[in-house]
């Protein structure tokens, strides 16, 4: 039986997944990063899906999230999330942080999703430290699980080799079997 948690390296975008969570600006119009890439693969449809949620709703916040269609995506659907920018760990970081991934997760299971992607939030150009953004992400999904049980397959979806190990070894320390 797999790990309901796994580390995956490589293009969040191609994943067959019901939920890819994007690491979004507060505008939701698309932007550097996985952001970009996601907007590029997705196609119009994201922005249009995006530009409707911010008509109605305004930005999205840093910890908040918004789901919107799938575009082009193999994914039913996509989940903005903002994370914090890094501002040397005194402006509520980590609790923005831990909300992003918090808000992303309970907002799949109101919809009914049971499996959903994750990039690194924050660690790019909002420069969060990669190890300790790592720490909150696999901490605030792993007690997530504890207490809920819909979502059945989670992946944290890393870039480089560097996040790919730290996630890996996170997991590994908290006794799951990381694969990818």
């Amino acid at each position: 039986m797999q790990p309901r948690v796994q580390v995956l390296q490589g293009d969040i975008t191609t994943l067959d997944v019901d939920v890819i969570v994007n690491a979004a600006n507060p505008s939701l119009l698309g932007g550097g990063g996985v952001d970009g890439a996601i907007h590029r693969a997705a196609g119009p449809a994201l922005l249009e899906a995006c530009k409707q949620v911010r008509q109605q709703q305004g930005e999205c916040p840093p910890g908040h999230a918004v789901i919107t269609t799938a575009g082009n995506l193999r994914a039913k659907a996509v989940i903005h999330t903002v994370g914090p920018v890094w501002r040397g760990g005194d402006e509520h970081e980590a609790r923005l942080l831990e909300d992003a991934y918090r808000n992303s997760l309970q907002l799949a299971e109101a919809n009914g999703y049971t499996t959903i992607a994750f990039p690194a939030i924050s660690t790019g150009v909002y420069g969060y430290p990669k190890a300790a953004a790592a720490e909150i992400a696999v901490n605030t999904i792993t007690d997530y699980l504890t207490r809920h049980h819909h979502l059945q397959q989670i992946y944290f979806v890393c870039y480089d080799d560097e996040t790919t190990h730290l996630y890996q070894r996170l997991l590994t320390q908290l006794g799951d079997e990381p694969t990818g």
